[in-house]
């Protein structure tokens, strides 16, 4: 028996894990939910998967969760303490980390320090502070394994095997794009909801925005870096708009291993959650007789400077991935808000990259904290004043 824990179930990735447990059938136990403010939906996945820890985080959702949950099922208080609390629950054999953004790396450090395996689809906190999440891990006989599903391809075609590190050529990285791949002209002009309208994948608000501007695909490099090691020069990123691909490795004899599938997260998580074994799935199966053909192009870094950005930031290291990271989020949100253009993203991020001062070396996970904080405050602060719209001296 597996027992597991979902913070985030209400979100994509959430919903899409618990469709994976139930269709696993026995064997798989959830004991503890976390969400953010839909109480409506986690009461029904409450009443649907009896676990027996449940919390919001949000104060006033907390409140309306009440009476609606089934006996059993205990509503920790709102808050972060009870998202770390269920996030290392003695009892839990694997953590789905599904939550977005900042709000995930004190959960994530929680379960690290209780030793249990967590299936990650939150790159935020490994963009923040990679190394040191990395040390605590090895500490505390952790262990992370990817979800999103490029990243989760390279864990499925290297998994354990140092040997295969050692003989590694390079990472081909897949990155569809979003919808903005083929559209010209200027893309000031794009809408919120344009930029939510994924042609392959539907996922959170936040990262479906971040697959528009290639900032996701930056954030996927880092994320590779820490958890295979790998040197920045050895992944290589290739748009691949079918998303059949999820991505490759190419070893020094040129051989290459790629994992492929149709685009479903049910697939990567369950790989995740059923590791090291593998278990029939109700995910469609990929028919090659119907690919009428794979394309493969460079990614357009003047397009996109969003993924310039990234790379740049992993290139410097120190705090400038943690503020990277939070400096998007804001922006994103004030995006999505109606308060900057879709192309002030990255104007708005590289403003507030400008003005961040740090040393080369790996961030401890309080200074990561520290550098998150100042960045949201910097960002916010960018926004407000339109310092964004000033050109800044190379």
């Amino acid at each position: 028996m597996k027992k597991i824990v979902i913070l985030g179930s209400t979100g994509s990735i959430g919903v899409a894990a618990l469709d994976v447990v139930s269709r696993l059938g026995p064997g798989y136990e959830v004991i503890g939910l976390a969400a953010n403010s839909n109480y409506e939906l986690l009461a029904e996945q409450a009443r649907s998967f009896r676990p027996q820890y449940v919390t919001l985080f949000d104060e006033a959702a907390s409140e309306n969760a009440l009476g609606l949950l089934p006996r059993g099922s205990k509503l920790l208080p709102p808050g972060l303490e009870s998202l770390m609390t269920i996030a290392s629950l003695e009892e839990a054999d694997i953590v789905v980390h599904a939550m977005s953004g900042g709000v995930g790396f004190a959960p994530l450090v929680a379960a690290i320090k209780a030793g249990k395996t967590i299936a990650l689809a939150n790159k935020e906190p490994i963009v923040m502070a990679g190394a040191a999440l990395m040390k605590e891990c090895e500490r505390w006989e952790a262990r992370i394994i990817p979800v999103d599903s490029e990243p989760s391809a390279i864990f499925q075609c290297l998994g354990d095997r140092r040997d295969s590190l050692e003989s590694l050529s390079r990472v081909l990285l897949t990155a569809s794009v979003g919808p903005f791949f083929r559209r010209r002209g200027s893309l000031d002009r794009v809408t919120p909801k344009e930029a939510l309208r994924h042609p392959r994948w539907k996922m959170g608000r936040k990262i479906t925005v971040d697959s528009a501007t290639l900032m996701n695909k930056g954030f996927e490099a880092m994320e590779m870096q820490t958890l295979f090691g790998l040197p920045l020069s050895k992944i290589k990123i290739v748009v691949h708009p079918q998303s059949i691909i999820h991505s490759a490795v190419e070893f020094c004899d040129g051989s290459v291993l790629a994992q492929m599938s149709l685009p479903d997260m049910r697939m990567p998580i369950q790989y995740a959650i059923t590791y090291p074994s593998r278990q029939p799935s109700r995910v469609e199966k990929l028919d090659l007789f119907s690919l009428r053909k794979l394309e493969f192009f460079e990614p357009d870094f003047r397009r996109f400077p969003c993924l310039s950005l990234a790379l740049e930031s992993a290139r410097l290291g120190g705090t400038f991935p943690a503020v990277l990271s939070a400096a998007d989020e804001v922006a994103v949100e004030a995006f999505l808000a109606g308060e900057i253009r879709f192309t002030d993203i990255a104007r708005v991020v590289e403003a507030v990259l400008r003005r961040n001062s740090s040393s080369p070396l790996p961030p401890s996970l309080a200074e990561a904290v520290e550098a998150d904080s100042w960045a949201r405050v910097k960002t916010a602060d960018v926004i407000a004043g339109g310092h964004y719209r000033k050109k800044t001296a190379k």
